[in-house]
């Protein structure tokens, strides 16, 4: 029989808890003086300008697109990067995670010097199909992508590491193909990685700004999303800054605890 761990009483560790409520402090105050400030007498009058839902439904619409994105390209990149052995992966894998530690900015100029009229690429599509991405709203689901996408590979590539190969074994030893081993077997025991990763590469890409403004630019009803909608309001009317900024806070503490209680819950 396994031993079982129980916690031994002791002393406070005041050296280690005093920091991590400082840090906790740190995490928490400014969110709690976001909600304190609210401008709480207007808000429901605030919440109901069109402008508000305008750039809450953009983002809300071009986040779904840019997970469906990453969903169809990334969890193949995720197979790949667990599942072949081949030259050069490890580079391929710090190509991937690339975006989550480049600056958004930086992420949205090379966007605009591949997928702009005079790139690298943009310049051929604009050619051949007449299509231009940038300052578009499918210019904002490219940026949001971009950025977004290593969250999904990440959580993915971590799931099929994990799961058990001798089931995929056993399917291709019954005679399935590839694609119904991956259909029917791959995909349900990495369900919940895959589904953790969609998750926080929807509230990534729900939040993103520095890859949006620089690729798509901040045009009221096109390309105007949430946090482009705060940026502009502060400059103008800090109460409906406020205002916008509750409703992502209000959102993403929403996707963030229902991840957390559904996939990454521990005793």
């Amino acid at each position: 029989m396994p031993a079982v761990r129980t916690r031994v009483p002791g002393r406070v560790p005041w050296v280690l808890v005093l920091p991590a409520l400082a840090g906790l402090a740190f995490l928490v105050l400014p969110l709690a003086g976001l909600v304190i400030r609210a401008p709480w007498a207007t808000l429901l009058t605030r919440l109901g300008e069109p402008q508000v839902w305008d750039a809450l439904r953009l983002s809300l619409i071009t986040a779904t697109a840019a997970t469906a994105v990453c969903l169809l390209f990334g969890v193949p990149l995720a197979w790949l990067l667990a599942r072949i052995t081949f030259p050069g992966r490890r580079l391929v894998r710090a190509l991937v995670t690339v975006p989550l530690v480049l600056p958004p900015v930086v992420g949205g100029v090379a966007l605009l010097l591949v997928l702009g009229r005079r790139g690298l690429l943009g310049r051929w599509l604009d050619a051949a199909f007449g299509v231009s991405l940038p300052f578009t709203t499918a210019g904002v689901v490219v940026a949001q992508a971009f950025v977004a996408m290593p969250f999904l590979v990440i959580s993915v590539e971590g799931a099929l590491r994990a799961a058990d190969l001798r089931y995929e074994e056993a399917a291709a030893t019954l005679g399935a193909s590839r694609w119904t081993t991956f259909r029917r077997v791959t995909l349900p025991l990495v369900a919940p990685g895959l589904a953790a990763g969609a998750i926080l590469c929807w509230a990534r890409a729900l939040g993103e700004f520095g890859a949006t403004i620089t690729f798509a630019g901040n045009f009221p009803g096109r390309t105007q999303t949430m946090p482009l909608a705060v940026y502009l309001a502060l400059e103008t009317d800090p109460q409906a800054a406020i205002v916008l900024s509750l409703v992502l806070l209000a959102v993403s503490v929403i996707v963030l605890a229902s991840l957390r209680d559904r996939w990454v819950n521990t005793p």
